[in-house]
């Protein structure tokens, strides 16, 4: 595709990158249209698995495609089959063709792995420079880059994007937090790129350094790879000095840059769609649930050569809305993200999320923004129990009797509580391990 190019501001609270941004929804539908049926022609000319699920939904042809609504009749795509075809099973050019190999972390198995073509990592690289301009980032720039350089697709697409915008990206990647506070310093870095549990570290090291929010040149965060609260990026705001915005993404797809809060609003995440055509799905039975309604995402791709998804299982958890947004931009937004299907715990018969567990942590005073719960069976039921970590001046034994009424009475599970001595809760230099199961 050719790229549309950075365009003239329709006003001073948002800069738009892409003409796209602001379709009529008419023509956006359209257009989804048009790329949908390039895409089946893709899987049905190169890709098995995909041209078998369209084939059971009786599509032979892109011209059998006659509207959006004939997504539902495809088969969905899960994580299983990628794992089950790994690693190029579902590559719908031939591998040569490839420029590069990213993978997903694989901590539940072996990694999926994805491929790009040289189309893909353009058009990867404007949809990255699309939503870092949204979130605010702008020519000149100093991007401090904190998320990992490896297979992990954090770092090299927030790098492709802020090149591409005209920043001056510095490529830290993750560890030495010592070495991080100091360049973010001495470098004058104005945008903080991590994952959100990442950054609250390295605000730390700056504040053992005596280093506070004002004596830095930070005013953007960019952040995601992980779930996290409202409450969490309140905490980051203020520690950091900075706007936090929320990136989602996911290596199946691209990496980030599916979906993106403008910095104008920071209230929904902007659904890229005109690349991606999402849904919501009752996580239960596939099927769709209504407007606004919380349920599983699935995505699909509508611009990838090498893995394009039609229908494409996420597991994680969120709804949509289509309500416009001040910054102008006709795009659908991702509302209500709540982590990960797989990520629910049941206790004694309740369902809990670890984001559930954050938002009444961020709501108490005296706690540290350090935890993790710690699942075990010492007996016939399971027990879980939040190790956590008191701010300054907190009283430790006060905190515990506090938190565990709270959690009992938000959650209806009784989970113990302990208050541990500060920096005994393990840091992550990226996603946080906010689970410990400890079942064997």
């Amino acid at each position: 595709m050719t790229p549309l190019g950075p365009t003239v501001p329709p006003s001073t609270t948002t800069r738009i990158w892409d003409a796209a941004e602001t379709l009529p929804r008419e023509e956006l539908t359209a257009l989804q249209l048009e790329r949908l049926r390039a895409t089946v022609a893709r899987v049905l000319a190169g890709q098995r698995l995909g041209a078998e699920r369209l084939a059971e939904a009786g599509i032979a042809s892109p011209n059998d495609v006659d509207a959006l609504d004939d997504l539902t009749r495809i088969p969905f795509f899960t994580k299983a089959d990628l794992r089950e075809n790994y690693p190029f099973g579902l590559l719908a050019v031939p591998r040569e063709q490839l420029v590069r190999l990213q993978a997903s972390s694989g901590t539940h198995g072996k990694p999926t792995v994805v491929g790009y073509t040289k189309a893909d990592l353009e058009t990867w690289t404007e949809l990255m420079a699309r939503s870092m301009t949204m979130a605010g980032v702008q020519p000149g720039m100093v991007i401090h880059n904190a998320n990992g350089y490896g297979l992990f697709t954090g770092g090299l697409g927030f790098h492709q994007g802020g090149e591409r915008i005209g920043a001056t990206v510095v490529p830290v990647s993750g560890g030495r937090t010592a070495r991080q506070a100091m360049l973010l310093r001495d470098l004058g870095a104005q945008v903080l790129v991590a994952t959100p549990s990442y950054s609250l570290v390295i605000a730390q090291a700056l504040a053992d350094e005596g280093v506070g929010p004002a004596d830095t040149s930070l005013e953007l965060g960019l952040f995601g790879g992980e779930p996290w609260t409202d409450g969490l990026r309140a905490q980051i705001d203020r520690a950091l000095g900075i706007k936090a915005v929320n990136f989602y993404g996911l290596s199946e797809m691209c990496g980030p840059g599916v979906a993106t809060e403008c910095l104008t609003a920071r209230d929904g995440l902007h659904v890229n769609e005109d690349h991606f055509i999402v849904e919501v799905i009752d996580p239960e039975d596939g099927r769709p649930v209504d407007a606004g309604e919380v349920g599983e995402l699935v995505f699909t791709s509508l611009t990838k050569e090498a893995l394009p998804l039609i229908r494409y299982r996420t597991g994680d958890l969120g709804a949509v809305s289509e309500h416009p947004c001040s910054c102008g931009r006709t795009s659908a937004r991702l509302i209500q993200l709540g982590g990960r299907r797989d990520d629910m715990m049941i206790i004694r018969g309740v369902n809990l999320y670890p984001s559930h567990v954050e938002q009444i942590l961020t709501s108490v005073d005296g706690v540290a923004p350090h935890w993790q719960l710690i699942l075990e069976r010492p007996g016939p039921m399971d027990e879980l129990t939040l190790q956590c970590e008191p701010a300054a001046g907190a009283d430790a034994q006060e905190l515990r009797g506090r938190l565990e009424e709270l959690l009992k009475e938000a959650t209806g599970v009784r989970i113990a509580v302990s208050v541990l001595e500060a920096g005994a809760v393990p840091r992550s230099e990226g996603k946080a391990v906010r689970v410990v199961d400890r079942r064997g």
